[in-house]
């Protein structure tokens, strides 16, 4: 089997055993261990649980992958290919019993996500991608949506603390002067996955973490979708901005980010 055909098939099987765990550990919820990072940044005992077992598997498996993960030290490898975890993306929803969370694993290679999987265990879904082969939901192929406007469906907005509110509230002002409808549903990896299977238009955050992001990015140039260039080093070292949408309001929403975040910092120029 190629190799890259191999992780996702591996990537498959331990995200739906992650997911598995993260559910119930999510419908014991009372009993977690809660720990707060920073501002709307929480990490509990499932967060480090799930994300063990996957380096753990990884570990067997892939033994000289590298890996970088959201709870625990990144490993280097020799093999060239690098895991990126987020083991329950959209904890703030997952401890207070809000579905819209996942567990993400992607999988990166010469600058690129070759492939990635992410699972929603509690609406059942799972998402995958294969770089140049397509991206699925549940074994279904995933189409963005046809939206030629912004008022043809729902923009995704994310917001990050590292940046002012400003630049939020800036955008969606813009947004809402132009008829456009927005969400926050708190998993920037699940909305971003929204924007490939067709459920919104686009999704933008003026900063996300290598792990909320890149297994959703391939979804979405696997769907048709596209996406503002980035640094795939820079991404995985410090993150990054992400700006993705349908064909049809592409351009229009990247202008929407040029206004309300400014220019793209040079050092994310791709």
């Amino acid at each position: 089997m190629d190799p890259i055909e191999a992780r996702l098939e591996f990537a498959r099987t331990i995200v739906a055993t992650a997911a598995q765990t993260a559910l119930e550990l999510y419908q014991d919820r009372d009993n977690l261990d809660i720990e707060v990072k920073g501002l709307q940044d929480w990490v509990s005992n499932a967060d480090k649980s799930v994300e063990t077992l996957i380096r753990k598997a990884l570990g067997e498996d892939w033994l000289d992958d590298s890996i970088v993960g959201e709870e625990h030290g990144d490993v280097t490898g020799n093999s060239g290919f690098t895991w990126v975890i987020d083991p329950i993306d959209g904890t703030t929803n997952f401890v207070n019993g809000t579905p819209g969370w996942c567990v993400v694993l992607a999988c990166v290679k010469e600058g690129q996500t070759v492939c990635s999987v992410i699972c929603d265990p509690v609406s059942g879904e799972t998402y995958s991608a294969l770089r140049g082969q397509g991206a699925w939901i549940n074994g279904k192929r995933m189409k963005v949506h046809s939206a030629t406007g912004l008022d043809a469906g729902t923009l995704g907005v994310g917001h990050s603390t590292r940046v002012p509110a400003k630049q939020t509230l800036d955008l969606l002002a813009g947004l809402l002067e132009r008829q456009g409808l927005f969400r926050r549903g708190g998993s920037g990896a699940l909305d971003l996955a929204y924007v490939a299977a067709g459920r919104l238009i686009g999704y933008v955050e003026p900063h996300m973490n290598a792990w909320d992001c890149l297994a959703s990015m391939l979804f979405i140039e696997e769907a048709g979708g596209r996406i503002e260039p980035f640094d795939m080093q820079q991404m995985l070292d410090k993150g990054g901005r992400v700006v993705t949408a349908c064909p049809g309001v592409y351009d229009e929403v990247l202008a929407l980010t040029a206004t309300s975040y400014g220019p793209l910092p040079k050092e994310n120029d791709a």
